[in-house]
């Protein structure tokens, strides 16, 4: 059985995944340009400039990868960036005077693929380290 079965999603394949966390990453560099810079913020944008992007590159690498132990190890990295991404917009939300409804769409989005890639993380996890 091919690895890209493993992360199969309710209706969404691999290639609608990787337009979704690269259209993630864009929409967060967009709304950080409209973030007032500060270097407090300066920190903060850059953190999640990075995780962000990460989260799609390494995504990418997740289709990519040559073996089951390769695929779930790249799907950690997915859900951690995916998890720290989502400390960084909460930081601005609680921090900063900005678009709040784009901010709201922005957390919301990253907390879908926080729970896409989390379930598929367990699955994955359940397969190659079954339980006696």
């Amino acid at each position: 059985m091919r690895i890209l079965n493993y992360i199969m999603f309710r209706h969404m394949n691999a290639e609608e995944l990787k337009s979704r966390t690269r259209k993630f990453a864009i929409d967060v560099i967009l709304f950080l340009r409209t973030i007032k810079y500060n270097d407090e913020m300066k920190v903060v944008k850059n953190q999640l400039i990075k995780s962000s992007t990460s989260i799609a590159a390494n995504y990418r690498a997740v289709c990519r990868a040559r073996s089951n132990n390769e695929f779930y190890a790249k799907l950690c990295i997915v859900v951690e960036e995916t998890d720290e991404s989502e400390l960084w917009l909460d930081l601005i939300n609680e921090t900063q005077e900005c678009d709040k409804q784009r901010l709201t769409l922005l957390m919301k989005e990253c907390g879908e693929l926080i729970s896409l890639f989390s379930k598929s993380k367990k699955t994955m996890s359940d397969k190659l380290f079954p339980k006696p």
